[in-house]
């Protein structure tokens, strides 16, 4: 069994920032990838910005300049540091993660319980 645990959103005002974690725990033999993604109402998830074993990064053009993701291999853990935030930024945060597990020889994705960020004066 494994699970995602996101902590860190929450409100703050235009040009703020956020730090946002998911940490993975179970019975895991190596993750390939970690990322986040984000979905605003009445529109679809998308990715946000996400990371490989290896340190390799992608981001969505929306947020170059301002988001930087990084993981802890030993910790399992990725991080969002969000800076500049606009209110267009609003949205529930997703992480997402494939995983493989302890005896098992494929990957599987999974998907943290979402937190939310709100953007606002």
């Amino acid at each position: 069994q494994v699970q995602l645990v996101e902590s860190g959103g929450g409100s703050v005002q235009p040009g703020g920032s956020l730090r946002l974690s998911c940490a993975a725990s179970g019975s895991i033999f190596s993750i390939n990838y970690m990322g986040w993604y984000r979905q605003s109402p009445g529109k679809q998830r998308e990715l946000v910005a996400a990371i490989t074993s290896g340190g390799s990064t992608n981001y969505a053009d929306s947020v170059k300049g301002r988001f930087t993701i990084s993981r802890d291999n030993a910790k399992n853990t990725v991080y969002l540091q969000m800076d500049s935030l606009k209110p267009e930024d609003t949205a529930v945060y997703y992480c997402n993660a494939e995983i493989v597990q302890l005896g098992w020889s494929f990957a599987l994705t999974y998907w943290g319980q979402g937190t939310q960020v709100t953007v606002s004066s």
